[in-house]
């Protein structure tokens, strides 16, 4: 079972299509890709992203805190960053961690942040994390782009051991 995006916050709303979801997820999306296969064709990607939608100065700002963030959670991840293909309709736990971080340091929910920075980093290494993260959330919001907060019952699915097999 893929779970939906639209499946995250309870209703059968599009998700996705929500600018600041938009924004954090096809940036974590085509970051990682660009670590991963050494293109920065994904980094170009989300340039042109962010900057069609925010215009140049922000979306600068923006990719280079998205930069960073993504650069301290490979170095600081429990395990190897997953992602799906750009675009897709179907999240995966270490995205669903992701949205569910920055939303909450973005709604100032400290449990859920806790909780996703236990499950994405080395113990030793969740401030660094945090400090990326807030990082972002806080230029995100900065220009506008506010997340609407995960509900904890969307990271418990994600963070019990039987769902994190229905992640894909």
């Amino acid at each position: 079972m893929n779970m939906r995006i639209g499946q995250l916050n309870g209703s059968n709303s599009d998700y996705f299509e929500r600018m600041p979801e938009k924004l954090t997820l096809e940036g974590y999306r085509r970051w990682t890709a660009g670590f991963e296969t050494g293109s920065v064709i994904p980094w170009e990607m989300t340039w042109t992203l962010y900057t069609d939608v925010l215009g140049a100065d922000a979306g600068k700002k923006l990719v280079a805190e998205l930069s960073q963030f993504v650069r301290v959670l490979r170095h600081c991840a429990l395990c190897p960053l997953r992602a799906f293909p750009f675009d897709s309709q179907h999240i995966c736990r270490e995205e669903c961690l992701t949205l569910a971080l920055i939303s909450s340091l973005q709604n100032d929910n400290s449990d859920i942040t806790e909780q996703c920075l236990a499950a994405m980093a080395c113990k030793s290494r969740c401030l660094n994390v945090e400090e990326a993260a807030s990082n972002f959330a806080f230029a995100m919001s900065e220009f506008g782009q506010t997340l609407l907060p995960v509900p904890a019952s969307a990271l418990q699915m994600v963070l019990t051991p039987v769902a994190r097999h229905n992640f894909h």
